[in-house]
C-alpha cells in the first residue's frame, strides 16, 4: 500500500481496485453528488480508480485514498488533478467524502495536506479548487484552507466558482 501523506487523523494512500465499494458508496450518492450532473455507476466507480491509477504513473500524482488512522477505514478520496481552465493548464486539489464523515474537518485537513504536496512536491505556483456556488460545504473547505475565489468558469458543462492559493500567499491563512 502506497501511503503518500499522513496528517494529524489521517492516512492518504493510492487508490486500489478493491477499494471501489467505499468509492461507489461516495460517487453514487445522490446526496454527495448533488453539485455533478448525476451521480456515477459502479462501474463509474471502478473507472474512476484506474483513471487514476494512471495518474499515478504519469504525472506522479491523482485522487488518493483518504483513511483514518484511528480505524484504519477508507472514507473517501482527496488528491490534485491536472485540469484546464480557460486555456490555461492548473493543478486542482479536490476532495469527495462519505456523508457519514461530513463535519468532521477531515476535507479540510485532507486538502491542506494536497495543497502543501503541490507546492512543496510538484512546484505548483497555483493551486484552485472549482466549486459550484452552491455547494457551501466545499466552498468552506476552500475558505478554510486560505484560497479565495479568483474568477469563474464552466467545467462540466456547468457554472464553477475557481477558488485559488497561489504559492506567494500559501502559509498564510
Amino acid at each position: 500500500m502506497a501511503i503518500v501523506l499522513e496528517t494529524e487523523r489521517l492516512l492518504l494512500r493510492h487508490l486500489e481496485l478493491d477499494d471501489v465499494n467505499v468509492m461507489f458508496a461516495i460517487i453514487g450518492d445522490p446526496v454527495a453528488m448533488q453539485h455533478y450532473p448525476q451521480p456515477f455507476s459502479r462501474e463509474d466507480a471502478a473507472n474512476w480508480i484506474k483513471r487514476n491509477r494512471r495518474r499515478y504513473a504519469e504525472y506522479g500524482f491523482g485522487l488518493y485514498a483518504v483513511v483514518l488512522k484511528s480505524s484504519s477505514a477508507m472514507i473517501g478520496d482527496c488528491g490534485i488533478a491536472r485540469q484546464t481552465i480557460n486555456g490555461e493548464p492548473q493543478l486542482e486539489v479536490g476532495y469527495h467524502l462519505l456523508r457519514s464523515q461530513w463535519g468532521h474537518g477531515y476535507a479540510t485537513e485532507a486538502a491542506m495536506a494536497c495543497m502543501k504536496l503541490a507546492f512543496d512536491q510538484f512546484g505548483a505556483e497555483k493551486v484552485i479548487s472549482l466549486i459550484r456556488a452552491e455547494n457551501l460545504p466545499s466552498r468552506r473547505v476552500a475558505e478554510r484552507n486560505g484560497m479565495t475565489i479568483e474568477g469563474e468558469t464552466i467545467h462540466a458543462g456547468l457554472p464553477h466558482l475557481v477558488y485559488a492559493m497561489r504559492r506567494s500567499n500559501y502559509g498564510q491563512a
